[in-house]
């Protein structure tokens, strides 16, 4: 399929060539794809129960219906959304060998999961400041973090990521595609598809996004976080009572462990992706899609202690409930 093209005779009124599909190239020439295909089915469903576990257990629990949790529960979703997104229509395809894609579902398609990611990143970059004013300014946290500016600024975070995928797909929906339909990637990457568009149509505008959706994803949340991290550590020497530290640090280690796992992986892969063989990219960016959505509920259950006091009281309350309702009458 590599030498699949497209046919420079069928336009539309603008003369912008269109094709009917892509054809989506995947892993080339790996043997035994299929069992890295179901090991993502059973972490999609992973990822699936146990961010819905979590959006439960805040829904429930009153004592978790603090400004910071609406945060959590929003990264929650977008794990869920993302996954969803992106996991069965890629083993819809590569295990049934259905690569090719029509148009208008490859366009949806990378709206829809890079809109995703891009939230995680930003709610990682709002749980930063989180931390960031209840351990520097812990005596104003509760004028600064409150239900309203959290939900303005997870508000403000899904229009801007809306914003910048809606430029992003419709620079693409400008552009000819005369030559290529192979995309080299697992799902309808936003690079590997505009640049078949090169021979054809100016795509400084489609290059000029992809660079600029990394910062703005990706390497200016890395900075504030970093930042942010700086004034934490400074503001932890300042703390006398060991206690107090040691608690200070809990409340910020499960936010680091989130950080590591997603932004190191995929910065390290576009900073490096000239030097990285195409299967290893490609395998290397699906994990980076896919296992943060997993980890993210197993790291919140683990570490974070108000979490763990509301899942022991769930557990508790329905051992009472099966105990209750299975008394006589």
């Amino acid at each position: 399929m590599s030498s699949l093209t497209s046919d420079p005779n069928q336009t539309d009124v603008n003369d912008i060539i269109r094709p009917p599909y892509f054809f989506i190239s995947g892993f080339i020439a790996v043997p035994d794809m299929k069992y890295y295909y179901i090991f993502l089915c059973f972490v999609y469903i992973i990822s699936l129960v146990g961010n819905t576990f979590v959006m439960t257990g805040i829904y429930v629990d009153r004592s978790l219906h603090s400004p910071k949790y609406i945060a959590v529960f929003n990264l929650a979703f977008t794990d869920v959304c993302e996954s969803t997104a992106l996991v069965p229509k890629l083993l819809d395809m590569f295990l049934f060998s259905r690569q090719l894609i029509s148009y208008d579902q490859c366009l949806t398609s990378l709206f829809f999961v890079f809109l995703f990611i891009t939230m995680q990143s930003f709610n990682l970059t709002i749980l930063s400041y989180d931390r960031l004013v209840a351990i520097c300014y812990p005596l104003r946290y509760h004028m600064m973090i409150t239900h309203r500016s959290m939900l303005q600024l997870t508000g403000a975070a899904w229009a801007f990521a809306v914003l910048m995928m809606l430029i992003s797909v419709c620079l693409i929906t400008r552009l000819s595609f005369c030559r290529s339909l192979v995309i080299d990637s697992y799902l309808c990457d936003h690079g590997p598809l505009f640049r078949l568009a090169a021979p054809c149509s100016n795509v400084v505008p489609n290059q000029m996004m992809a660079y600029l959706n990394p910062c703005i994803v990706l390497y200016l949340p890395m900075v504030f976080i970093i930042s942010s991290y700086i004034c934490i550590t400074h503001a932890l020497f300042t703390v006398t009572l060991p206690q107090d530290r040691l608690r200070a640090i809990k409340t910020c280690t499960s936010h680091l462990i989130l950080v590591a796992i997603f932004y190191l992986p995929v910065i390290l892969t576009y900073l490096l992706q000239s030097l990285i063989p195409t299967n290893a990219r490609i395998i290397n960016l699906s994990l980076t899609s896919i296992l943060p959505p997993m980890l993210n509920p197993i790291i919140y259950v683990l570490k974070t202690e108000e979490f763990k006091v509301s899942v022991k009281k769930m557990l508790r309350r329905g051992a009472q409930r099966a105990v209750t309702q299975g008394k006589p009458t």
